[in-house]
Parts: C-alpha cells; structure tokens; sequence
C-alpha cells in the first residue's frame, strides 16, 4: 500500500532535537518512529504505555533527583540492597 498520508505537528524545536538523536541511536528516523508508535497504538487500542498524573511524593521526589536533594548513593548492588535492608 502507498503512503500517502500526512501526520504534521508543532512541537519545541529543542525536544525535537533530543528525541531524534535518540532515534539515530535506536536507527529509527522520525517517520519510522511514527509509524512505529502509531502501529501501537492500533494494537493496543490505546496509548502503549501508562499516562497518569504524578501523585505529590512522586512530583517531589522527581523535582529533589533533578537537583541532587535527598539521594541516597550506592556503591553497587550489594550496598544497594544492605541500605534497603533486604
């Protein structure tokens, strides 16, 4: 079949540069992606992921990573799990 639609949107020129260098990472270009994304869409009859707004302690804890607040470091696995106590 013949390709012949036209998907056109706006979006910030600066998140459009970021998602597409990720892209030619995965070797997708955007209409790839599109497609891609659209294709899930039809499969799963809906958005392919969960789309929910962020509870307080999520949006807290989201804001305090982005600046560095409150984080707790691991060395590596084993330290990670002797702080989680498990």
């Amino acid at each position: 079949m013949t390709k012949t639609a036209t998907v056109r949107a706006r979006i910030k020129p600066d998140l459009k540069e970021k998602a597409e260098h990720v892209l030619r990472d995965l070797g997708l270009n955007p209409t790839q992606a599109i497609t891609l994304f659209y294709r899930q869409v039809e499969l799963h009859q809906g958005l392919p992921f969960d789309v929910v707004v962020p509870t307080e302690t999520t949006r807290q804890t989201f804001e305090d990573t982005d600046v560095g607040r409150n984080l707790i470091v691991c060395k590596d696995v084993d330290d990670m799990f002797a702080k989680l106590q498990i």
